[in-house]
């Protein structure tokens, strides 16, 4: 779920029963692409480098749109964005980039095209000091995932301290769209929080993780 801003009037403040009759956070609702994705993906502790990758480039793509959208997107980037090998992004010219801004299939932006690209780069020098990019990014949360234990949509926040760190870190070594909000984003799609509602089938599945090494 990428809009973390305070959730809209029309969202369920609590966990809803679905047909199926599972609970979920209400802002899964009933595009079964969105449903998926919360009973699948979000919250589940990823550590595998590429699928890190893949958040940042959809987490940066979505600033100013609805997540539903990019989810819709998503096969496209995939493509686009040679299966979101970092290695492969961070060797983009400017004439690929120039390609991608005529495909009608990812967000035709410029700057979040170009930051993608950079970020390929930074990502990679990240993996150079740290060893890995999971390495870096579970650091901000103390190597182990967060249960904030939210009751209600009420208390969903849209960043917290380790995003704030994570953000200004990150800016330091020239990532783009990198803000608190977009990382806490980030930080609940990749498992590095568990934000399901209490009350949510999902939140008592996502077991506590640590980063081992």
């Amino acid at each position: 779920m990428a809009e973390k801003k305070a959730a809209p009037p029309s969202w369920p403040r609590l966990a809803v029963k679905g047909a199926d009759g599972k609970k979920r956070c209400g802002w899964a609702g009933d595009d079964p692409l969105y449903v998926k994705y919360h009973d699948e993906e979000w919250g589940v502790p990823v550590t595998e480098e590429r699928k890190l990758f893949e958040f940042l480039i959809l987490e940066g793509a979505q600033a100013g749109l609805s997540w539903i959208t990019i989810l819709r997107k998503r096969e496209n980037y995939r493509k686009a964005f040679a299966g979101f090998d970092p290695a492969k992004v961070a060797r983009f010219d400017a004439r690929r980039q120039a390609e991608l801004l005529k495909n009608p299939g990812i967000v035709r932006n410029r700057l979040k095209i170009k930051a993608a690209v950079g970020n390929a780069r930074a990502f990679l020098e990240v993996q150079r000091e740290f060893g890995s990019f999971a390495a870096y990014a579970w650091g901000f949360v103390g190597n182990r995932s967060l249960d904030h234990r939210v009751a209600g949509m009420d208390g969903m926040r849209a960043t917290s301290p380790e995003s704030d760190a994570w953000s200004r870190d990150m800016k330091k070594r020239g990532f783009n769209f990198v803000g608190s909000t977009i990382l806490y984003a980030h930080m609940q799609a990749t498992g590095m929080v568990n934000d399901h509602l209490a009350g949510c089938f999902r939140h008592a599945q996502i077991r506590p993780f640590r980063l081992k090494g």
